[in-house]
């Protein structure tokens, strides 16, 4: 029975070796797969960096943002609106503001003159009244007339310019919500109330016109009543010399408000610039190079927001390509003997799953350049290199940011 029992234990231990040996053959052979990537990554005597396009954003003119429907981190597509910008003056106050400010002086202006006409005419009373004839008095009231009439006019062209001036802002305003309701990102009560306030200003302006058509009317038939007047005298009075001054007064400011009608009629024709993303991909930090991280405390200089001013070639935000397109690599002193156009370079994956492939040097840079710090031996000793751009095959995948191994350079 002994033989028995020895025999069947020595044919079991054969049979768990022969299942144990191929299983131990292929550990073996996936450690000296993994083993032979790592080794390869190990002893690569150059290095490069993966990287995408990345597009920063501005405008060609100074401008204030009036809207920004993107964030950090956010997905866009080519073609999606990025910001609306208005544009503004040098000085940081927009057009619209200045010209506000412009029309308040001619109306403060309207209203001196208008005070100085009052006294003029008691002056003329007072005159008129030593006179034996009511010549002088008709005369009087007529050129009052034609001035008074010249004050409505200013006065109501001062109005309109000034509601036309938030005409265009509302304007503006109804386009940007409309734009952001059709997106999604604003509820359209806020749309609403502005678009009623618009139709409103529009109804009011329109009945202004009206009331200004009918003050030049009233100065035609006044200036017509006064020249029929001055016809019929023999003798010209001095009524007119009386209104000289005030009459080249109220000539400055008609000089002036059709200088504001045409930078208003300007405004009207200018919109918000619109800036929209050039590629699909991502919004990153403003200033981010080849996807080397910058050295920033959190918040700063990330994206524009909404209200700030930024000047013309200034950057809003940057918008980042999703996946990497090419690899910057340096090759340094001691090897530049064997870099060529367009040299075969095996490419090799420092991670898992491992992958390898080949690729092609589509540039060499034309002078000797600082390396970034990642890429230096020593951390604490800087490197020099001559810059290349390698192709990135397609099926090896890697992220913005990552190492890659260079054999070839």
């Amino acid at each position: 029975m002994k033989p028995k029992a020895s025999k069947g234990k020595h044919i079991s231990k054969r049979r768990y070796v022969r299942h144990l040996v191929p299983v131990a053959v292929w550990l073996l052979a996936l450690a000296a797969v993994v083993g032979l990537f790592r080794r390869q990554a190990q002893r690569f005597e150059t290095v490069g960096i993966a990287q995408g396009h990345i597009r920063e954003i501005s405008t060609n003119t100074a401008g204030r943002i009036r809207a920004m429907p993107v964030a950090l981190h956010q997905a866009v597509k080519a073609g999606q609106t990025l910001a609306v910008v208005d544009t503004v003056l040098d000085n940081e106050q927009t057009l619209e503001v200045q010209l506000r400010a412009k029309i308040d002086q001619v109306t403060a202006e309207i209203q001196h003159l208008a005070a100085q006409l009052l006294p003029t005419q008691e002056l003329m009373e007072a005159e008129a009244s030593n006179l034996e004839i009511n010549r002088v008095g008709d005369l009087r009231q007529f050129s009052v007339d034609v001035e008074d009439s010249r004050l409505a006019i200013l006065r109501c062209e001062a109005t309109i310019a000034s509601d036309r001036i938030t005409l265009y802002g509302l304007a503006v305003e109804v386009k940007v919500l409309d734009k952001l309701v059709a997106e999604g990102t604003m509820a359209p009560y806020e749309l609403e109330r502005v678009r009623t306030q618009h139709e409103s200003l529009v109804q009011k302006i329109e009945k202004d016109e009206a009331t200004l058509v009918q003050a030049r009317e009233d100065l035609d038939e006044a200036t017509q009543r006064r020249d029929r007047f001055l016809q019929q005298e023999v003798a010209r009075p001095s009524v007119p010399h009386a209104l000289e001054v005030i009459r080249k007064e109220i000539k400055v400011q008609e000089e002036l408000m059709r200088g504001l009608q045409r930078q208003l009629d300007a405004l009207k024709s200018r919109e918000a610039v619109e800036l929209r993303s050039p590629i699909d991909g991502v919004v990153v930090s403003i200033g981010t190079q080849a996807n080397e991280a910058l050295q920033r405390r959190p918040g700063e200089h990330v994206v524009r927001r909404t209200g700030e001013v930024v000047t013309a070639g200034d950057p809003i935000l940057a918008i980042a390509e999703e996946k990497p397109t090419e690899i910057i690599a340096y090759v340094r002193q001691e090897h530049l003997a064997s870099l060529k156009d367009d040299m075969l370079v095996k490419l090799v994956k420092n991670r898992l799953p491992a992958q390898v492939a080949q690729s092609r040097v589509r540039s060499i840079g034309p002078t000797i350049e600082l390396m970034p710090q990642r890429l230096w031996r020593n951390p604490n000793m800087a490197e020099w290199g001559r810059p290349v751009v390698i192709d990135i095959p397609n099926g090896l995948e890697l992220v913005p940011g990552e190492l890659v191994g260079i054999k070839g350079l």
